[in-house]
């Protein structure tokens, strides 16, 4: 599913007006009839009812209109809050008010001089009639909302969402929550928390980062008769991560008969220092439940008997030289003599950054031309030689969290955090190159994957019972599994953090938050069962 930003979704609706001669009137139709029908479809029917509609400028506020004169053709009578002077409506949004005029529907104007404060005395007529409230609509702000929002629209805002409003009835915003950033899911100063969301087109990146769900409320993408020829066409970076495209990207998963442990590639692993095996032990174990035919730890020597107590199914490839828990630039050419078998590598869980293991991360990023993952430890170590990140010797994969992330960009979290999405940006533009491919995860809610190639993939699964130790661990080992067995590193990532996300969410909802890193790795294999057969699925 395309997510266009809020540029890229004026330029759809300039394109279905211009190129496809659909009249901006016929799409603002659809989109306040969609809207209708879609609220009837989850709270019934509408007659014999009231509802409070609020009016924003421009195009918003149209749908708002339209939304209030199908409400009143089914017997719901509206009431229009208009939070602007009507007369600086314009063009489509204009013919609607003077339609609603015509009916003879209510409307009042809410501005700073007749602030929020009236509009419980308004309502409390209506509910003297003896008539319910069907819902409340917002259709104050729409995608194009960039700035902070303050005075009356922020005073009635916050009027919706108190429980003299919303604790009656239901909200239901139009195209996406009052006060909410569509680009970037940011809060901006007041926002509507509403309980359901109809979107036009395509849902918009915000609805699904920056822990928007929790104001977006249930998201429905209503048709507004944008010809589909029209978004293939579109020029829209963003994607969303759902089971149809992901297991489009991962057929090459499918086992055939005669498959053998060959047949699935051959992972290198390289993490695990005094006091941090186990996330060493987690990347492994994320790899083996993920399908690699061959998983093979490069350890110190000290630390190999934990290693092959603690995974028997692993190789281990004990370092002589590294004795004092970290890994040697010493015991590079035993890693060296390895590589001709081996089709991925992931270094980083566990690792440490000790100088010499420093130059071990180094010497893999320069000269290794298979696809190698890099998170934790190495991105740390990265991120001291930041003169150095142009020359790699392959496809790289990053998988910073936004504390590794700052480092790298000299950002503060706070910072990474505010725009997932230009965070995204700035961090794979650090590593792109001329020679290779160069794929960055920013991990979190709402997982971002881009390869800086115009292509970004906002991940749907996943929820916060995954706050906990080593998840991270198990990613990067899921990751560098699905590269060992075919696909190519960009799917391999798209699929992953789908399928780790996928796995945290069958253990969530069989038990609540509470499970560990090393349970979503167990249950790796039924997520991607469940997304490669899911017929064939009866364990939940």
């Amino acid at each position: 599913m395309k997510l266009p930003s809020s540029q890229e979704m004026l330029n759809l609706d300039r394109s279905a007006i211009e190129e496809y001669k659909i009249p901006g009137i016929v799409l603002m139709e659809n989109a306040g009839l969609g809207t209708v029908l879609m609220a009837e479809k989850e709270l019934g029917s509408c007659e014999n009812s009231f509802a409070p509609i609020f009016v924003g400028p421009g195009n918003n506020g149209g749908d708002g209109l339209v939304i209030g004169r199908h409400l009143h053709q089914r017997g719901c009578q509206p009431i229009f809050f208009i939070l602007i002077n009507p007369d600086k409506l314009k063009g489509d949004a204009a013919v609607n008010l003077d339609i609603v005029k015509k009916l003879r529907l209510p409307y009042h104007i809410v501005d700073d001089v007749n602030r929020a404060g009236t509009i419980p005395i308004l309502l409390k007529q209506f509910e003297s009639r003896g008539l319910p409230c069907f819902a409340i609509f917002d259709a104050i702000f729409g995608i194009g909302l960039c700035r902070e929002v303050t005075d009356h629209f922020a005073d009635t805002i916050n009027y919706i969402n108190s429980p003299a409003l919303k604790g009656k009835s239901p909200v239901i915003s139009v195209d996406t929550p009052s006060g909410m950033d569509a680009d970037t899911g940011e809060i901006l100063g007041a926002c509507v928390r509403a309980d359901y969301t109809a979107t036009y087109c395509c849902a918009k990146p915000g609805h699904y980062i920056h822990g928007s769900a929790s104001w977006t409320g249930k998201l429905d993408v209503v048709d507004i008769g944008i010809p589909p020829e029209a978004i293939h066409n579109a020029s829209i970076s963003t994607e969303l991560s759902t089971s149809k495209n992901v297991k489009n990207l991962s057929l090459l998963l499918r086992r055939k008969k005669a498959s053998h442990k060959g047949s699935h590639g051959h992972l290198l692993l390289l993490g695990g220092t005094t006091g941090k095996t186990g996330a060493a032990i987690l990347a492994a174990r994320g790899a083996l439940r993920s399908g690699a035919g061959l998983v093979t730890l490069a350890t110190p020597m000290t630390l190999n008997p934990v290693f092959e107590t603690t995974l028997p199914e692993v190789m281990t490839l004990p370092l002589q030289a590294s004795t004092g828990g970290n890994l040697s630039e010493k015991d590079w050419p035993a890693i060296e003599d390895i590589l001709p078998n081996i089709n991925g590598i992931v270094v980083g869980p566990g690792l440490g950054q000790d100088p010499s293991t420093a130059k071990i991360v180094l010497k893999i990023f320069h000269e290794i031309a298979c696809p190698v993952v890099f998170d934790a430890d190495a991105l740390n170590i990265l991120a001291c030689h930041r003169d150095q990140l142009q020359e790699p010797g392959g496809v790289r994969i990053y998988t910073p969290h936004p504390g590794e992330l700052s480092r790298l960009l000299d950002l503060t979290t706070e910072q990474i955090e505010h725009d997932r999405l230009e965070a995204a940006n700035l961090g794979i533009e650090l590593f792109t190159n001329k020679r290779h491919e160069s794929i960055l995860i920013l991990k979190g809610v709402g997982t971002i994957t881009t390869n800086g190639r115009q292509k970004r993939f906002i991940n749907t699964t996943g929820n916060p019972g995954m706050a906990a130790g080593g998840m991270g661990d198990v990613l990067s080992g899921v990751i560098g599994a699905l590269i060992c067995q075919g696909l190519k590193p960009m799917n391999a990532a798209v699929v992953g953090v789908y399928l780790h996300g996928a796995a945290a969410d069958i253990l969530y909802k069989q038990s609540g938050p509470g499970f560990y890193a090393t349970d979503v790795a167990d249950m790796i294999p039924v997520a991607r069962q469940n997304l490669l057969f899911p017929k064939l699925i009866t364990r939940q």
